[in-house]
């Protein structure tokens, strides 16, 4: 993977970083001027539903729910929740990411095989990271809390993902439970069955697609950025809430832009690759089991914002299946 593929990566990352209530960062785009962010829109706006999170899709009886979320916790999810409660509690299904199976099983291949977060054998990453490289993770770890003799041992993939939230929202990072975590708590409440919609070990899967240079170059890329993480992840937040998380993966796509010794068509190509990767597949694979459920009775469906919008985002894809879409007030 390039260094553009890495930045893609990271624009994924974003989306499931908290923005807590002790991080002050600011709003990139308030910084920009008026025609980038005009530029920025309209390259997401080019996408099919590039703006909302909240939709309901409908094919004769069959009715789908569907709030694209933000992973992790922040007070702006308390209307939301309230606006989607009756969707969830009349559901026959609650449809997840991960639900508390998919959970519970990844908690127990973790335990089995701390391989999958840990360098258990061969060369810590102390010894694999250039010098520079490594003496800027061990800084930047050290600052989310993270001992030097630990962040050594961590796997690549997993220290990217640390390294997407900001030393400032790691304290509250112990139980978060973001908007997916909430509607999983109301349909338990109201004893609605909650299923997950992939496999419990997608999240490896994915990783596992990417060779040990390609995890190096997204370490880079996100040590690059790492003295505005709580910018981006203002930025995000503010984005999300306003219903246009598309607007972030194009923000990096144009960072990427910038890079020396790339066209904009590699550029694009290796962006290409990435929502392949991180969203499209999945997607695909996620419509039948959502048709499925929906055959059965009406079905609330949470996950990623960024799963919604784009030619195979879950909404357009449910479109081609023959379903009606429409957006749902906040």
């Amino acid at each position: 993977m390039t260094r553009l593929l890495a930045l893609a990566a990271l624009a994924f990352c974003l989306l499931a970083a908290p923005l807590l209530a002790q991080c002050n960062g600011r709003n990139l785009f308030e910084e920009m001027p008026p025609e980038k962010v005009a530029a920025l829109t309209a390259a997401a706006d080019a996408v099919p539903f590039p703006r909302g999170n909240l939709w309901r899709a409908t094919r004769g009886q069959e009715v789908i729910t569907i709030a694209g979320t933000y992973h992790f916790d922040d007070p702006r999810h308390a209307p939301t929740l309230a606006a989607i409660r009756p969707a969830i509690e009349s559901a026959t299904t609650v449809l997840v990411e991960a639900g508390p199976e998919e959970q519970r099983a990844l908690q127990d291949l973790i335990a089995r095989e701390p391989g999958r977060m840990m360098i258990t054998d061969g060369p810590s990453l102390l010894e694999q990271l250039p010098p520079d490289v490594w003496s800027d993770l061990s800084a930047a770890l050290a600052l989310r809390g993270i001992p030097g003799f630990m962040a050594a041992k961590l796997q690549p993939w997993y220290v990217a993902v640390l390294l997407s939230m900001p030393p400032c929202a790691m304290a509250q990072m112990k139980d978060p439970k973001g908007l997916d975590g909430m509607v999983i708590e109301t349909a338990a409440a109201a004893g609605v069955p909650v299923r997950g919609l992939e496999p419990f070990d997608t999240v490896f899967r994915i990783f596992d697609a990417m060779n040990h240079d390609e995890m190096v170059a997204m370490i880079q890329s996100t040590l690059a950025v790492d003295d505005r993480s709580e910018d981006y992840h203002a930025t995000l937040a503010d984005s999300y809430f306003a219903g246009e998380s598309r607007i972030i993966w194009e923000y990096m796509r144009d960072v990427s832009y910038g890079l020396p010794g790339y066209t904009r068509e590699e550029v694009d190509a290796d962006f290409a690759r990435m929502e392949e990767l991180l969203m499209n597949s999945r997607n695909r694979r996620w419509i039948s089991v959502l048709t499925a459920a929906a055959a059965e009775g009406p079905v609330f469906a949470a996950f990623g914002a960024l799963h919604l919008s784009g030619e195979e985002g879950v909404l357009n894809l449910l479109q081609r299946e023959g379903f009606t879409v429409e957006q749902l007030a906040a």
